[in-house]
């Protein structure tokens, strides 16, 4: 069975930094895309960034130049780097992974930014 479990989130400051990881366990052959979503309250979940296999990462408009996305295949991690945090970032961070051709969810972590 595959899990995707999460770690980094917390509390922090405007203009603060938090690294949120995601480590892949569990029978696996295979890692595709990997990437970050978010949710804050009321909202609908909206994917982050992502990460192909390769490496090439893409970002959505609002974290673009803020945020880095980095994976190390080797210990089936992805990382998501959190720069200049603004107080709209505050939001459960989900990881999800193609894994063995099948798409998982980790459980969350939540991240507060206050202003």
């Amino acid at each position: 069975q595959v899990q995707l479990v999460e770690s980094g989130g917390g509390l922090v400051q405007a203009g603060g930094s938090l690294t949120l990881s995601c480590v892949a366990s569990g029978t696996i052959f295979s890692i595709y895309v990997m990437a970050w979503y978010r949710q804050a309250p009321g909202k609908q979940r909206e994917l982050v960034a992502s990460i192909s296999s390769g490496g090439t990462g893409n970002y959505a408009d609002s974290v673009r130049g803020r945020f880095t996305i980095s994976r190390d295949n080797a210990k089936k991690t992805v990382y998501l780097q959190m720069n200049s945090l603004k107080p709209k970032d505050t939001a459960v961070y989900y990881c999800n992974a193609l894994i063995n051709f099948q798409s998982y969810w980790g459980q969350g972590t939540q991240v507060t930014v206050s202003s």
